[in-house]
């Protein structure tokens, strides 16, 4: 962002084909095993699978996530933010999103696994309630790096339809 210029106000959209190149790069830039366009295309026609992704002022994706929806649990698989853009709170507003996208699937838990050497990622995630439930040995292949295993309670909140009260 340029100096003098307003910060952008940034939010969270549904993804759509038109955003697999952004992605990808991104997941290029931010993972040493990534995902191939050809796992994000397929994402897409999945009906368990949630992606939500942020653009800049110009259109460009500058972060995404994800997650699948696996017996009424919320499996975020893939959440990165453009090297760019990171420290921007981009994270947040990511990890926000998710959160409420599984609310609004009535989804009761979140979990993922982070790199036990992720601090920063460790640390937003507890930031929202994620709490360390256990460890993954050896569980990237690129290092053979061990995984941090994190869950959430999700407090969905059902609402009675007007004129049910009691």
């Amino acid at each position: 962002m340029k100096r003098g210029t307003k910060p952008v106000n940034y939010k969270a959209v549904k993804m759509k084909k038109e955003h697999i190149d952004g992605i990808y790069r991104i997941e290029e830039l931010s993972f040493p095993d990534p995902w191939s366009k050809k796992s994000f295309t397929e994402e897409l026609k999945n009906e368990r699978a949630h992606y939500l992704v942020i653009e800049n002022e110009e259109g460009i994706v500058v972060a995404f996530g994800g997650f699948w929806d696996i017996v009424g649990e919320a499996h975020i698989n893939n959440i990165a933010v453009h090297p760019d853009f990171r420290g921007k709170g981009l994270g947040n507003i990511i990890v926000e999103a998710l959160i409420e996208e599984a609310k609004d699937f009535k989804l009761t838990d979140m979990t993922l696994e982070v790199r036990a050497s992720n601090q920063t990622a460790q640390n937003l995630y507890k930031k929202y309630g994620f709490k360390i439930a256990g460890l993954r040995r050896e569980y990237y292949l690129d290092n053979r790096e061990d995984a941090v295993i994190m869950w959430k309670h999700i407090e969905v909140i059902n609402h009675m339809p007007k004129g049910m009260g009691l």
